[in-house]
């Protein structure tokens, strides 16, 4: 089998995870909802603590974790959730930037089309969206400003924390887009000017299919989020539906492992980064964003002369590894987020992303830039 190096599209099943989920699978198997057996007193007490283990990640309330089917539907929520208030307070414009996940951009395109104004803010050649930029965008009538934690592309960490001083004193609502960084950069989350953070276990080592909105209150207000779903009441009404108490269970598991292992993890990740960058040094990529604001298991670069799939072909049995976000690469489109970059068209179509993790393993790293290596001369002689 190849080494995986596709953390960024989905990660490998923490072992506490997977002990969690299997035992609410097969031995406590009850609805949470059921308040009148032991099975659902047991099924209960297992989202609370999966909801107390997500919680600590970010430093907030448990009451504050809402359960969803993963970021994009948290990333819905957020921002579709707003509308109802957008439209009673006459406060109809968001900002966000041109390198979101197409879970942000897509519910804002929907937004726009019903009358509200989106404006969509460029970023450079490193990746990053201008603070500066932002401050300029801001109105009295801005709702809300959603900008991402980390790309899941390049893995570029956005100036959050700058972000959220720029706000101080403005009313709207800064919605962060976690699934890459949730669990992996923590300081950024933790601050209390993160109204909403939206989360994917699966990104986290945890289960598919699982995830939150983390909504945090101003004093004893409550983000003002109206529900897309109705029916049962669950999450504060604002995701109703049965909750899926194994999975919640494995989500927790893997939020508490985080936080424990976040030292190891961070060790691990930064040698390999290191062993990756000395190997390849010697074919001279080009490295994609700002290597100095980028999360270290996560490496996007190009090689002249080869293209993204004649690599990935060439790799396929020794590294599993991407061009791109696994929600659209099945498009063959060029990135919008590399088009956003502004970078040159030969490494756009170059443009490769190995992310690897404390689970994943390592290749032969030596032995992949022999592949590349011939990769570039057979390109360089045809």
């Amino acid at each position: 089998m190849p080494v995986y190096l596709d953390n960024n599209a989905t990660t490998p099943l923490e072992p506490s995870a997977r002990a969690a989920m299997l035992h609410y699978f097969d031995v406590e198997y009850g609805n949470a909802g059921s308040r009148t057996h032991a099975f659902g007193s047991e099924a209960k007490k297992a989202v609370e603590r999966a909801r107390d283990q997500v919680a600590a990640v970010v430093e907030a309330d448990p009451a504050e974790v809402i359960f969803t089917s993963g970021a994009t539907e948290a990333n819905n929520l957020a921002l579709l959730g707003l509308e109802p208030f957008a439209r009673a307070q006459a406060r109809g414009h968001i900002i966000t930037t041109a390198i979101e996940h197409k879970a942000v951009l897509e519910p804002l395109e929907a937004l726009a089309a019903r009358g509200l104004e989106v404006t969509v803010l460029p970023v450079n050649a490193s990746g990053r969206v201008s603070v500066d930029d932002l401050a300029a965008a801001l109105r009295p009538d801005t709702l809300a400003v959603s900008v991402m934690q980390a790309n899941n592309e390049t893995g570029v960490l956005q100036p959050i924390a700058e972000i959220a001083d720029r706000l101080a004193g403005h009313p709207a609502y800064l919605h962060v887009d976690a699934a890459q960084g949730f669990g992996k950069a923590l300081a950024e989350l933790r601050l209390k000017r993160v109204d909403m953070i939206s989360v994917s276990a699966h990104k986290l080592y945890g289960p598919k299919g699982v995830g939150a909105l983390i909504a945090r209150r101003r004093g004893y207000d409550r983000p003002p989020l109206a529900p897309l779903m109705f029916g049962g009441g669950q999450e504060r009404s604002l995701r109703p539906g049965t909750l899926p108490v194994p999975l919640i269970a494995g989500f927790g598991a893997a939020a508490q492992a985080a936080l424990e292992q976040q030292v190891s993890r961070l060790a691990t990740n930064r040698a390999i980064r290191s062993r990756a960058l000395a190997a390849f040094a010697s074919l001279d990529p080009t490295l994609i964003g700002d290597q100095t604001h980028t999360l270290p298991h996560v490496l996007a670069l190009a090689f002249a002369g080869v293209d993204s799939e004649g690599l990935m072909l060439a790799l396929r049995e020794s590294a599993a590894l991407s061009n791109g976000s696994a929600c659209t690469s099945a498009s063959y489109k060029p990135s919008h987020v590399l088009v956003a970059m502004d970078l040159p068209k030969p490494v756009v179509r170059g443009a490769v992303r190995l992310s690897w993790s404390h689970l994943s393993g390592e290749p032969d790293w030596g032995a992949m830039v022999d592949t590349i290596g011939g990769l570039s001369l057979s390109r360089t002689f045809a």
